[in-house]
């Protein structure tokens, strides 16, 4: 939330009043305008506190007196130890979980792993996720994959927009889970209020996994689920609906309302491979609800079906998602009918942001058209073009002089040089994996032409359409990274400059490092096929907006696939 905030002292009382908004007109969002959400709280010299709301845009909140943490006394309730998977990464070869209870009102949840957690700030770090499921289910499930997980923690490591300057980070996801993540050397813990779900059961079946970024290692897939017996821990959230003036006084109480839990994406994948067959290389998924995560897009993983070696990513885990080789990469979450993302252009009213908000290039890509609007679904471009394209980057390195220098990993580096081959909008754009379009100045100084950001939607460079076996290695021009980037202030057109050190990069130094991308490119796929999929809670039917809009970006999906790859190899979507 963004917004001021209020306080006025009087003589009995102190008023405090926020005026927020969620955050608007990017990618990310899920609107395009400044949303309202003022509210009050009033707390009285005699210790009681009002609280009353003027409107209210978010539908995801805690309101209330939330319990202080005083961690007066820290309690072990389960530890549950897993099998080494020493071919994973030191980093998610989860080797224990413990569950604690913290002052009688907290869970407390810790992922051991065999070797230090990556910390906040690595560029590793997107991707990375780290996930608790409980399951309430009478009897126990015996096995992890027959288990209907009740409530989902997750700790995920994001990249916020604008990756080039920004920090990755961990963000805690789940009802009842702070978002605040602790990181000790091989440890990782967050922690949080007894979920809805769980409270008043006497025991729970619990089971775990870790995600390395780009799905590119696995582990903590526990063959059976471990039941702990729930005790000694309460929680003070009550429904304000039920009680009455009499009831009380609370020295902590609240009321928490989400949004719904996010899906497991092995589960959806199932649900579309088991009912309409092995089909698909790529799945996106769309829905007329929210999720519960403050981001309107989603991250990507999947088994890298296809059985692609060179690319510094293998095949594994097919069975997990009912695939018997062919899928290959889909979404992890649907894609909210009402988020920015998922409408055709942004209103004409929309303000105008910065250059990695699409209102900033309205003028610009409405020239493209007679009818002087822009392209539609520019933004789900960005997304869908960008995370399918994970499918083979950005995890590669080469080895240049006896050096290995990672290219990415996850997206490709600020300082790669990595121009997109076919643009899809502009001129001049950088690949969607990352990267930038740098210009050499000859003084030492480079200009960045386009950035790492990939809004406006972009299309892949050089290296992109080698690793997606369209191009030889012999069709890939040599490049460079530059390191130790150091701002030079900008060029007459706004460009930013910078000082580097320059270090040339042959596509056989990727070779070295990696081995030849397999299949070659005369022997590699060209056709694809991409389930685009709607998703209702249950009982209900999809709504008009969503099918009109899904279905355009179907039709926009299949276009920039052929524009970007330069017509070397084409997509459908179909059902059969």
């Amino acid at each position: 939330m963004l917004g001021a905030h209020y306080e006025k002292e009087l003589a009995d009382r102190v008023v405090i009043t926020w005026d927020l908004t969620e955050p608007f007109g990017n990618i990310q969002d899920f609107t395009w305008f400044k949303t309202v959400n003022r509210f009050q709280a009033t707390l009285h010299r005699n210790g009681s506190i009002e609280m009353s709301y003027k409107e209210l845009a978010a539908k995801d909140a805690i309101v209330g007196v939330f319990p202080l943490l005083s961690k007066t006394e820290e309690r072990p309730l389960a530890v549950i130890n897993f099998e080494p998977h020493s071919a994973a990464a030191a980093y998610v070869d989860l080797r224990k979980v413990r569950l604690d209870i913290v002052d009688g009102l907290f869970l407390k949840v810790t992922f051991e792993t065999r070797g230090p957690v990556l910390t906040e700030g690595d560029s590793a770090l997107p991707g990375v996720a780290y996930r608790l499921y409980f399951d309430t289910e009478k009897p126990p499930p015996t096995r992890t994959e027959a288990a209907h997980p009740s409530v989902i923690w997750a700790v995920r490591g994001v990249a916020p927009p604008g990756r080039g300057g920004s920090v990755s980070r961990y963000v805690a996801f789940g009802q009842g889970v702070s978002r605040n993540v602790t990181v000790t050397g091989n440890r990782i813990s967050v922690q949080g209020i007894l979920p809805t779900a769980l409270r008043g059961v006497e025991q729970v079946a619990v089971s775990a996994e870790v995600l390395g970024s780009g799905n590119q290692s696995e582990a903590g897939n526990r063959p059976q689920p471990y039941v702990v017996r729930m005790s000694g821990i309460c929680s003070p959230e009550v429904h304000f609906s039920s009680l009455t003036r009499n009831d009380g006084p609370f020295a902590v109480v609240y009321e928490s309302f989400h949004y719904l839990a996010l899906p497991n994406p092995r589960d959806l994948a199932c649900s579309v491979i088991t009912a309409l067959g092995d089909k698909f290389d790529f799945l996106a998924y769309y829905s007329d609800f929210r999720v519960d995560n403050q981001e309107a897009g989603t991250p990507s993983n999947g088994p890298m079906g296809g059985n692609v070696t060179g690319i510094g990513q293998t095949q594994r885990g097919l069975e997990g998602y009912c695939s018997k080789g062919r899928f290959q990469w889909g979404f992890n979450q649907p894609v909210y009918e009402g988020a920015n993302q998922m409408q055709e252009r942004p209103p004409e009213d929309a303000p105008i942001g910065n250059d990695h908000d699409i209102t900033f290039y309205r003028h610009q890509l409405g020239e493209r058209s007679s009818d002087g609007k822009m392209p539609p679904y520019v933004y789900s471009m960005s997304q869908i073009g960008h995370e399918m394209g994970h499918r083979w980057a950005a995890f590669i390195s080469a080895k240049v002089k006896g050096e290995t220098i990672p290219l990415g990993p996850t997206h490709w580096a600020r300082g790669l040089q990595a121009p997109a081959v076919f643009p899809f909008l502009r001129p001049i754009e950088a690949s969607a994996m990352g990267g930038s379009v740098w210009q050499d100045n000859f003084d030492g100084t480079y200009t960045q032409l386009d950035d790492d950001y990939y809004v406006p939607a972009t299309g892949w460079s050089h290296l992109d359409l080698y690793l997606m076996g369209l191009i030889s290695a012999a069709e890939v021009p040599d490049f460079f990274m530059l390191r130790n980037l150091v701002p030079a202030g900008k060029d007459a057109h706004g460009h930013p400059m910078f000082k580097a050190d320059r270090t040339k990069v042959t596509i056989q130094n990727v070779i070295a490092a990696e081995g030849p991308r397999l299949p070659d490119v005369d022997h590699s796929q060209r056709n694809f096929n991409t389930g685009i999929v709607v998703i209702v809670e249950h009982g209900q039917k999809p709504s008009r907006e969503l099918l009109e809009r899904a279905n355009g970006i179907r039709q926009q999906w299949i276009d920039y696939w052929a524009i970007t790859t330069g017509h070397r190899a084409s997509m459908t979507v179909s059902p059969l």
